[in-house]
């Protein structure tokens, strides 16, 4: 084991302050839901609290204080369980939400979606850390990596959720690219997940929907476009100031989810260009911490997984806000620390502790 240092104090800083600040904004978004749902305005608040958290807080501490490397020996097993849980989903233990079998419900329900991101971009890098001298070949590199990625896809489409199969493939093709992966076999597995994007757009119709809507002008504001026009009329109302914490009128029975995919609708209105600015470039500041450590990491593990785990929360932010604004069709994806969901928030701390264990061990102050 490496002679330990102090940590990257700024990158946990940075992961707590965002945290903070989507607790904060989940309050003011939640508030009448919760209100409506349970008689309980803070029900959504607590929960995540709870749920997200607390248990993400154990999970950040315990992950910053155990040597990441012994992380590498339990990689497959890690990823066993998670598809193993993937597959319970489809089980009496698996819970159906608007049409969607994405949970589990035991004492409490949680998605195995969440948990199977980590433990598979722990796997990936595991994995081509073994073979950094064999990744360029068909047969050890681009053959087997594919056939990982055809059986995450599996799960992924059972499960109808395409957005976060995007990011788990992002990811995954990014540190496959970091591996120093051959560009033809890269290129090979892109234009196959354009294919199979594509093919998913075609085959299901709420899907198609979400892609036609992006393509038009907004002309079924009532129908088919109505959740991209609520969003939008929630950010242009925001102007540059915001109308005041807790004054989004969009959060009343007019946006659809805005404590979750849609929350950064709710944060637009509420603080304006100003307040939006400020939170992307504090997931900006969070992108280049992140490849800062990877940068200085002292092992192609290390490298390659808080690269992997830094990209993941990036490209899921990216996403999320672009679908909001209407750069992308509109996606199911939630905006990471910040929209309600207490397994993605106890799953991301626990990440994050991952990566402020590995910055104890960097080669330099990252």
């Amino acid at each position: 084991m490496r002679s330990s240092h102090a940590p990257d104090y700024l990158f946990i800083a940075l992961v707590w302050l965002i945290t903070l600040i989507g607790l904060a904004c989940l309050l003011s978004a939640s508030m009448i839901m919760g209100k409506n749902n349970f008689n309980d305005p803070f029900y959504y608040f607590k929960h995540q609290l709870l749920y997200g958290g607390a248990i993400g807080l154990v999970g950040f501490f315990l992950l910053s204080k155990i040597y990441y490397r012994r992380l590498e020996k339990l990689a497959l097993p890690f990823l066993l369980i998670g598809i193993i849980l993937m597959l319970l989903v489809f089980t009496p233990l698996g819970l159906e939400v608007k049409g969607a079998r994405r949970w589990i419900s035991l004492p409490f329900a949680f998605q195995p979606s969440e948990i199977i991101k980590l433990v598979f971009t722990v796997y990936l890098a595991a994995w081509i850390s073994k073979r950094t001298e064999k990744i360029k070949t068909f047969k050890e590199g681009f053959f087997p990596f594919l056939l990982f990625l055809v059986m995450i896809s599996a799960l992924f489409i059972m499960q109808r959720s395409t957005s976060t199969l995007i990011i788990i493939i992002g990811t995954a093709l990014i540190i496959f690219f970091l591996g120093r992966a051959k560009l033809l076999h890269i290129g090979i597995i892109f234009l196959l997940g354009i294919a199979l994007l594509a093919g998913l757009i075609l085959v299901r119709p709420y899907q198609t929907d979400r892609f036609l809507s992006f393509l038009s002008a907004g002309d079924d504001p009532q129908g088919r476009d109505y959740h991209i026009s609520q969003a939008l009329i929630a950010i242009g109302s925001g102007g540059l100031t915001g109308v005041g914490f807790g004054n989004a009128v969009s959060k009343y029975n007019y946006l659809p989810e805005p404590m979750g995919d849609s929350i950064f609708a709710v944060i637009a209105q509420e603080f304006g260009f100003i307040g939006v600015l400020i939170l992307i470039s504090l997931y900006l500041l969070f992108l280049f911490k992140g490849l800062s450590i990877s940068k200085h990491s002292p092992d192609t593990f290390s490298q390659l997984l808080s690269a992997g785990l830094t990209i993941m929360v990036a490209l899921q932010a990216f996403i999320n806000i672009a679908a909001m604004s209407k750069l992308i069709p509109l996606t199911g994806q939630p905006l990471p620390f910040i929209s309600y969901g207490g397994t993605s928030l106890a799953v991301l701390l626990t990440s994050m502790g991952i990566i402020v264990n590995i910055s104890k061990y960097t080669k330099k102050t990252a």
